[in-house]
């Protein structure tokens, strides 16, 4: 499969993920035990989103001065909708999250040790999962009409399914871990396993922490299942799909805590998510049939998340109608 990746932009790619990740966690402190702020979780926002942008720039200057300028829109407006497209669906992600830390009553100071590995987990997942798509595109290139059948699907039951809650006291994941792995009832700081003395002998027990690290990873991979194949939509380029899916899950992170506290008022994003992977799944049905430019597949899934976020503001701020209250006889 032919892509714009030579070995050394490949090397430089994975040089600046990896310089990223060890500012986060040994400069600024990303691995300790500490309760995320608001501001600290938009100042890393803000950081991720400049360097991903900043790396598209430098993507379009180097094809514009060595393959031309058409090649280089092309590519950099490929990487900056594939980008947007993992953004934008990641946000269920967070939903998740949430729901996990809740119901395992996880201390926010925790938090963010769990996804600190979740997303290191995350990025090793998904380059194997990316590669292994692009290898079977390239053999079977009818896989991309059953990527876009499946998102279509996946996105009528997201709409359909929208406001219902995950059952986690009878999620089978769960249950089958606590069969096969003794689990302490009680978290003990920030260890993942513990051990207890028993009949003489030392067992070795994981924490509800190791838990919830197993299932944000888990929900990691069904989450990526949609995610990979909708940017496929966009480009089988390796090098387009793997930067852009991976530069979106490092910034997952601080997108969390920034968007944990405010995940209520975006009561109505699910519907536009679920809009958006009915939208990139009829692409792959139709793209031999019908070309949609890449600038118009970026407009339309901006305006849907936009219009998403917008519209649930808006009902939030809406005020609750009820009966009026009734007047004192005098």
């Amino acid at each position: 499969m032919e892509s714009i990746g030579t070995w050394w932009m490949w090397a430089g790619f994975f040089a600046i993920v990896l310089v990223m990740l060890a500012i986060d966690l040994f400069v600024v402190g990303g691995g300790k035990r500490h309760r995320v702020s608001v501001r600290e979780a938009a100042v890393w926002s803000l950081v991720w989103v400049s360097v991903s942008m900043l790396f598209a720039g430098a993507l379009w200057l180097y094809l514009d001065g060595t393959a031309g300028r058409e090649l280089a829109n092309q590519k950099a407006l490929e990487y900056v909708t594939g980008y947007l497209i993992e953004k934008s669906l990641a946000v269920d992600n967070v939903f998740v999250w949430l729901m996990l830390f809740s119901f395992f009553a996880i201390p926010p100071e925790l938090q963010k040790r769990v996804l600190v590995f979740g997303v290191l987990g995350a990025i090793v997942l998904r380059t194997l999962m990316i590669l292994a798509g692009v290898w079977l595109i390239a053999h079977f290139h009818w896989l991309l009409y059953v990527f876009g059948a499946f998102l279509l699907i996946t996105g009528i039951k997201m709409w359909w399914f929208a406001d219902e809650k995950p059952d986690l006291a009878n999620n089978p994941l769960i249950g089958w871990i606590r069969r096969h792995v003794k689990v302490s009832e009680q978290l003990h700081g920030e260890s993942f396993f513990i051990r207890r003395h028993e009949g003489g002998a030392l067992v070795r027990y994981a924490t509800p922490l190791f838990l919830v690290l197993v299932l944000v990873e888990f929900s990691d991979v069904i989450f990526a299942v949609d995610s990979i194949p909708a940017i496929f939509a966009i480009t089988t380029d390796p090098f387009i799909v793997l930067t852009s899916n991976i530069f979106a899950i490092l910034g997952l992170r601080a997108m969390y805590f920034l968007l944990a506290d405010m995940a209520d008022r975006f009561s109505l994003l699910k519907y536009g998510l679920a809009i958006v992977l009915m939208f990139i799944g009829t692409k792959m049905l139709i793209m031999d049939f019908v070309k949609i430019p890449v600038l118009l597949s970026l407009g339309v899934v901006a305006g849907i998340i936009a219009a998403s976020v917008a519209l649930s503001l808006r009902r939030g701020n809406a005020p609750v109608s009820g009966p009026e209250p009734e007047k004192e006889m005098s």
